[in-house]
């Protein structure tokens, strides 16, 4: 028996008007962001080459609900097609123009700097391979503006034609506190490239505060804003001590006690709040009990964001669908929602003024009802 769904006219309209409001993301894996059909294409030609199995990923590559383990085994595949800097390029290039489509205005893309020696590929040629791909994207269908210049330019552009991009190298937590360092060092080096901060992310249960503290330090005497995968698993010293360092922001939460609750409200560090990521990961339970409905209720900032969109099948117009649906917030909730994330990017505030005229103009022409 074959069964049909039948979506509202009120549903469709409120897709629309959230799809059309302008929208910033500030947590988003530049790898974990590739399309399924870039993958697809990039996987078959590994095969053809005897790197991998196909037909072992065909069928997690063609996918939009996937399991767990499905996620995991994606991201492998990732890890082994995002190793040259022709791929590189494409993929930040398709990654900006998906965001700039969807009505994305300001974009803080994070990626961690890879080497590869058996084709010389160094931390710095891996993020000028990226740097590459904005300028691709520049050239071809919006205005990207990923240095510090040229603001003027991009408030002059129709709203749909722009976005502003600023990237955040990740130190791995396998990394050491040298490599770490380098990792900062080569952030400074490309601070007019766009590269406006640092990220720690990487497998959860690996490594350990006191080996990137250092880094992280270094990077905030030197500038540059900070932001920390916190509280992905449960493990209570380290998330206060996180909490204690009072990065810029951090993301996902998850895992926190009474204790680290309170400590975080009373420094007001902005929460990157990845719904459909922490579901499909399994480090939240169920919507219902996600600690976005709290942070929200008692007015701590918060952001939302996507992580890893190609991964997790999803955009940053569905993770404000799912704020809707699931905590009933209305068409002038989830507008505040989003203007407010502008108090919360690392670019400085001739950055943070472009963006609110954007709110501005939007606040005269979209309706609330």
């Amino acid at each position: 028996m074959t069964m049909s769904y039948n979506i509202s006219s009120s549903e469709v309209e409120m897709e629309w008007w959230i799809s059309s409001i302008p929208k910033v993301e500030l947590h988003a894996h530049l790898n974990g962001s590739i399309r399924n059909s870039t993958l697809f294409e990039l996987a078959r030609e590994l095969g053809e080459k005897g790197t991998i199995v196909f037909s072992d990923f065909e069928h997690v590559i063609k996918k939009n609900d996937r399991t767990l383990c499905e996620v995991f085994k994606l991201f492998d595949l990732i890890h082994v097609v995002t190793t040259d800097h022709k791929t590189i390029t494409r993929i930040t290039k398709e990654v900006v123009e998906d965001f700039a489509a969807e009505n994305v205005v300001y974009l803080e893309l994070r990626t961690t700097p890879k080497r590869n020696d058996s084709i010389g590929m160094s931390k710095r040629s891996y993020m000028e391979a990226v740097v590459d791909g904005l300028r691709s994207a520049s050239s071809n269908i919006l205005d990207i503006n990923f240095s510090c210049d040229d603001l003027e330019k991009f408030s002059k552009l129709p709203t749909k034609k722009r976005i502003i991009v600023r990237l955040l190298l990740s130190i791995d937590r396998r990394e050491s506190t040298a490599s770490a360092m380098e990792t900062v060092k080569l952030a400074l080096e490309m601070k007019d490239m766009g590269v406006i901060g640092i990220d720690l992310s990487g497998n959860p249960t690996v490594g350990e505060w006191e080996t990137f503290f250092p880094a992280l330090k270094f990077a905030r005497e030197q500038g540059l804003s900070v932001t920390l995968h916190c509280g992905e698993v449960p493990n209570s010293v380290e998330i206060q001590e996180m909490l204690n360092f009072r990065p810029g922001r951090i993301g996902h939460a998850c895992c926190f006690q009474d204790e680290e609750w309170r400590k975080l409200k009373l420094y007001k560090i902005p929460v990157e709040i990845c719904l459909t990521s922490n579901i499909r990961t399994e480090t939240i339970s169920s919507m219902d009990v996600h600690h976005f409905a709290n942070l929200y209720k008692e007015n701590h900032p918060v952001v939302l964001c996507t992580d890893d969109s190609g991964v997790f099948s999803t955009n940053l117009s569905n993770e404000y669908a799912l704020v809707s649906s699931a905590f009933g917030l209305g068409k002038m909730e989830l507008f505040q929602l989003a203007r407010k994330a502008v108090d919360f990017i690392f670019a400085g505030n001739e950055v943070k003024m472009e963006l609110l005229k954007v709110y501005e103009s939007a606040a005269r022409t979209l309706e609330y009802n």
